[in-house]
């Protein structure tokens, strides 16, 4: 028989981890070995019972959760750790992860969530809470489109005119003859356009000339 991987519950909430409790003990890969009501008996029963698993919640009375989460990886390394929270700010994800946290979870994700993170951590991957990956991949998105859109307003029109011909491939003595201009002047046009966008060879600059409509990808 396969061996279960083994959990201790740290959350002051005593409905909370005997709800958590019943739930694990449905699942045939996994056994809660221990509970903890704050954060030094959490370090205690670690220290005690060795589990695989720890799931704390962040927010404990005696010692906090981040604090515990960093005491038990300098004390146990190899032991995986999720914080349960219902915080979604910044702060607290960057946090938990600078102290050893494995995984995120919000006290809001379906039980299915849980266990997905518990899987997941336990394969030696990281894990982030859906709706915390959403809001940070459209905050990502939403900074990318703002650097975007600020590089591009800093390019005069003639580096645009410039870049334009590098995304179609002709060469600086092609486009000086092309625009009347001297090829030392298109170099320097170039150099500027790199800068400003902050890429480093001809075929990021024609990236970007594709991916700001400039160029059409042929094939």
């Amino acid at each position: 028989m396969p061996r279960k991987s083994t959990i201790i519950i740290a959350e002051d909430q005593t409905l909370v981890r005997e709800g958590l409790q019943s739930l694990i003990a449905a699942e045939n890969d996994y056994q809660v070995v221990g509970e903890a009501e704050d954060g030094l008996q959490a370090i205690r029963s670690v220290n005690r019972l060795k589990p695989d698993l720890v799931l704390i919640d962040l927010a404990m009375p005696k010692l906090s959760g981040i604090s515990a989460i960093r005491e038990i990886k300098r004390l146990e390394p190899d032991i995986k750790i999720i914080a349960l929270t219902f915080h979604t700010s910044d702060e607290y994800i960057l946090a938990a992860f600078d102290a050893g946290a494995d995984g995120y979870c919000l006290k809001s994700d379906t039980y299915v969530e849980l266990i997905t993170a518990m899987r997941c951590v336990l394969d030696g991957k990281k894990y982030l809470s859906p709706e915390i990956s959403d809001k940070i991949l459209e905050g990502f998105l939403e900074k990318k489109k703002e650097i975007t859109a600020t590089t591009w307003d800093n390019l005069t029109q003639r580096e645009i005119e410039v870049l334009k011909m590098v995304g179609e491939g002709y060469s600086s003595p092609e486009i000086a003859k092309l625009l009347g201009i001297s090829p030392k002047t298109v170099d320097k046009h170039r150099a500027n356009i790199m800068k400003k966008l902050d890429v480093h060879n001809a075929a990021a600059l024609t990236a970007y000339a594709i991916e700001r409509g400039l160029v059409t990808q042929s094939g």
